[in-house]
């Protein structure tokens, strides 16, 4: 394995449904050594996951729209320019609150999130697979609180 450039034009890219999201891929873990990963996110409006926590780093900018994140118990409504820094072990959730998908996109180090991304993609396809997140996540080191 070894470090790769990449070049990913707007519409390419590998791109998921989690948790009511989509998730593209603009520079996945196998580019980087593992070292990062950056991911863009259309959030709609009520979509996100729940409180959880991880030991890697995560960075979020917003590129459009406003979403409400809760860091450590206390909630803050971010929007288009905004930037939320997560450091590993950090408990926070986050759910997109415009009327039109916010957007954004989400730095993680080391590299983590995407096995975790695919899986629930992959096995989470409506309600009624919800109660396999948390199963999903403790696999791949995210642990949900609620």
């Amino acid at each position: 394995m070894s470090r790769q450039t990449a070049v990913v034009k707007s519409g390419q890219g590998e791109t998921l449904s989690v948790l009511g999201a989509g998730v593209r891929f603009l520079c996945t873990a196998d580019r980087t050594e593992k070292a990062w990963s950056l991911m863009e996110v259309d959030l709609p409006n009520g979509s996100g996951p729940p409180p959880h926590h991880h030991p890697w780093d995560e960075a979020y900018y917003v590129v459009a729209g406003s979403v409400r994140f809760s860091i450590e118990g206390q909630d803050q409504v971010v929007g288009s320019g905004d930037f939320v820094y997560a450091p590993g072990g950090t408990v926070h959730g986050f759910q997109g609150v415009s009327t039109d998908p916010a957007r954004m996109l989400i730095f993680d180090a080391p590299a983590h999130a995407e096995s975790f991304f695919r899986e629930v993609d992959r096995d989470v396809k409506g309600p009624a697979d919800m109660h396999k997140v948390p199963l999903i996540g403790g696999r791949h080191q995210v642990e949900f609180l609620r």
